[in-house]
């Protein structure tokens, strides 16, 4: 007999909705990617701690280090300390420190696990800012501190910077800087407004087109520390126009969570093998990681039809999670994170477990279940039979 649960749906009623009774994706053992695949990956708070966690943050170690180990169990790497673990939406600077620090220290001792660390200037508040010279000493203290752990930096894109930039030049001054001291290349990140509306401009311009133009410049005028850009624009026209422009060996880490299928699949375009097709840094990586991993190794093994098959039903599901306002998609990762096992609870940095709806989260489950993301179909039931049961859905 097939598993039930009584959903709500938009109109405010309940109907039984039945699980399909698939199995759940397992990639297989062993396999090679020929794609680089990071997962920015989500942190586990910890609910007992005696906080308000709305003002501060507290983490559950031990079940947050599991959790990448998870992932590189799966032949992912970790994009560590990015917007998917709350930066900048209650993980605040030390307690990210803490976490790279953490996740360098369990990657030592895990054969090939991957890990690149979100280097930006949140400790620095916008508004304590009063020139470029402040950004770019901000910038510098978060490289020291992570390369001082042998990390790989991320360049994170920069609130600060966006607030006092007054065009293209301030940009370009900054990134040389940075660029030009970086102890090995870097992946340059190039968030957009829907996922954080204080980087509206970023690059210095409103324009795309001109914000592109100034990013490449930078990349051009030091292609040997670039190692890649990850753009999280959501418009995949706007990504492949980039990646066909990148200096050759540059690569181009698809970060928009409504199109990687067919961005990391590719379209053979041009000589340079990184100008026909994305590697991966995505935030639903860390919700749809067994699917993930199943398909890069298929389409390592030249099965592109089968890459497709398995990940093409997990973009509904991405685009839901996804769904503006785009920044509040941490919860539905981490809604994920607690249906599957990965996390003994439903509560998150910030509080954020309360951003989505009753609503949202009832779709979220079909959405699963319709990807065979639903790891064990009787624990995500029962848990998502918890949450209905306290939003007064007995």
């Amino acid at each position: 007999m097939a598993l039930t649960v009584t959903l709500p749906a938009a109109g405010g009623t309940l109907a039984p909705y039945a699980l399909r009774g698939t199995t759940p994706v397992r990639p297989a053992a062993g396999v090679a990617f020929n794609r680089i695949a990071y997962s920015a990956a989500h942190v586990v708070a910890d609910p007992r701690a005696a906080i308000d966690p709305w003002l501060q943050s507290a983490i559950d170690w031990d079940a947050t280090i599991a959790y990448r180990r998870h992932l590189w169990s799966l032949g992912l790497g970790v994009a560590e300390a990015m917007d998917t673990a709350q930066r900048g939406m209650g993980l605040d600077w030390p307690t990210s420190l803490e976490l790279i620090r953490r996740s360098l220290e369990a990657a030592a001792g895990t054969p090939g696990a991957l890990v690149a660390s979100g280097c930006g200037t949140d400790h620095l508040a916008p508004e304590n800012a009063r020139s470029v010279d402040d950004v770019i000493r901000a910038y510098e203290e978060q490289m020291a501190a992570i390369e001082k752990l042998g990390g790989k930096l991320i360049i994170m894109a920069s609130r600060a910077l966006a607030r006092v930039a007054s065009g293209p030049a301030d940009y370009e001054r900054v990134y040389d800087r940075i660029l030009t001291q970086a102890r090995q290349p870097v992946v340059l990140h190039w968030l957009g407004e829907m996922f954080d509306p204080a980087l509206a401009g970023y690059w210095g311009s409103a324009r795309a087109d001109q914000a592109m133009d100034t990013a490449l410049g930078v990349i051009a005028a030091h292609a040997s520390k670039v190692d890649g850009i990850k753009i999280s624009l959501l418009d995949k026209d706007k990504e492949i126009a980039m990646r066909r422009r990148l200096p050759a060996g540059v690569r181009m880490y698809t970060g928009d969570d409504f199109n990687y299928a067919e961005l990391i699949a590719g379209d053979g375009f041009g000589s340079e093998p990184t100008h026909g097709r994305s590697d991966a840094l995505l935030g639903i990586f860390d919700a749809i990681a067994p699917a993930a991993s199943a398909a890069l190794g298929e389409l390592a093994q030249g099965n592109v039809e089968r890459f497709h098959t398995i990940l093409g039903p997990t973009v509904p599901l991405s685009r839901h999670i996804f769904a503006a306002p785009t920044r509040f998609y941490k919860t539905g990762v981490v809604f994920m994170a607690w249906l599957n096992g990965h996390q003994k609870h439903f509560a998150m940095v910030g509080g954020q477990q309360s951003a989505r709806s009753l609503v949202h989260f009832a779709e979220l489950f079909r959405l699963a279940d319709a990807a065979n993301l639903l790891e064990q179909p009787e624990l995500a039931v029962r848990r998502m039979q918890t949450l209905l049961a306290l939003h007064g859905v007995e």
